[in-house]
């Protein structure tokens, strides 16, 4: 064990609000793991305070400002801990307890980011992965009243730990509808340059099948500047996707070639992209013998990059059995059902 004088403290620092539903899931899964617990409750009307003192956590209260930002931060300085690990009351802790224990004997020199899974429904239960910096040394806080992002100049480290989050399936998303657009239009109001923000508001009319606004704010965000950040696989995909759903076929495929250089190692852009030409296919058939041959090299394109969970967004199965599932289609369709027959054995399970 680390001497006293060397033992750094962890904390769990969280913020809810009328999360009774899940609130004990997060806290008993980081509990054996961390030093302390703290949850910054910011108005709830149900259990979730009691729940949460129950659970072994430290309650503090918060009026809500319309700022997340100002929320983590009160948390923050209600912890002072020496790592601080910032996890939402919707997610909880799937592996990597062994590496929150170890940051105990850890300098706090970093900044650590975990693997967020996503979870979501396409027909079936999907998982989407992105790196998030959510292990943060004592000193650091956040900015921005939503999407809200710890600054600081450190150097970032990717831990081995897993979270799972729900947020995004129906009945959650139901309950939160409208907030985050809400949030997003007062702070664009303070950055209209910062593409970020227009790339998570189209995001957020995204998930609620709000096309049209979604490509509007996604054109916007693909038209500032932006520096390389990992978010923008992300954007590409789900910008081919809205304008799918458009009927926008033509000028989707004009995008995806800006992106196929930049894209060039995603296989949820060439998913997408064999998405879009196969819509565009089925809406134009005298158009089909051409498009074939794309929407075959792009799924195949899928098998060849295989699995890229280090890229934000990415959805899995789509360097793999998704994209075998949907080639194995058109081959059938195009008389190789014996290719297809190998193909849909060697992905099965």
């Amino acid at each position: 064990m680390a001497s006293p004088a060397l033992a750094m403290r962890t904390c769990l620092v969280v913020i809810a609000r009328d999360e009774a539903a899940c609130i004990e899931r997060l806290l008993n899964s980081a509990r054996p793991w961390v030093d302390e617990m703290l949850v910054l409750d910011t108005g709830s009307v149900d259990a979730t305070p009691t729940l949460a003192v129950a659970c072994g956590a430290r309650l503090e209260k918060f009026l809500w400002c319309d700022d997340f930002a100002a929320a983590r931060n009160a948390a923050l300085d209600a912890a002072g801990a020496d790592w601080h690990v910032l996890l939402d009351a919707d997610e909880w802790l799937i592996s990597g307890g062994e590496a929150l224990a170890a940051l105990r004997q850890t300098p706090a020199n970093f900044v650590g980011t975990i693997a967020l899974q996503d979870q979501f429904l396409d027909g079936a239960l999907r998982h989407a992965q992105s790196r998030l910096s959510r292990v943060l040394p004592g000193n650091i806080r956040y900015a921005g009243r939503v999407h809200e992002q710890p600054h600081h100049s450190l150097p970032i480290q990717p831990l081995n730990i897993s979270v799972g989050h729900d947020g995004y399936l129906p009945d959650r998303l139901l309950a939160k509808r409208g907030r985050n657009q809400r949030l997003l239009l007062q702070e664009l109001q303070v950055q209209p340059e910062r593409a970020y923000l227009w790339y998570q508001l189209g995001k957020d009319c995204a998930v609620y099948d709000e096309h049209a606004r979604a490509e509007q704010y996604f054109e916007k965000a693909a038209a500032l500047p932006h520096p390389e950040q990992g978010w923008w696989f992300d954007l590409v995909t789900r910008r081919l996707f809205a304008l799918k759903q458009l009927k926008a076929h033509e000028a989707a495929i004009q995008f995806a070639q800006t992106q196929l250089g930049i894209c060039a190692a995603s296989p949820d852009f060439f998913f997408a992209l064999g998405d879009l030409l196969l819509d565009f296919a089925a809406d134009t058939p005298e158009q089909a013998p051409h498009l074939l041959p794309m929407i075959e090299d792009a799924w195949r394109r899928c098998l060849e990059l295989g699995e890229r969970p280090d890229l934000s967004g990415a959805v899995a199965g789509r360097g793999s059995y998704l994209a075998a599932h949907n080639l194995a289609l058109v081959l059938d369709g195009t008389g190789r059902a014996q290719e297809a027959a190998d193909l849909r054995r060697a992905f099965a399970g």
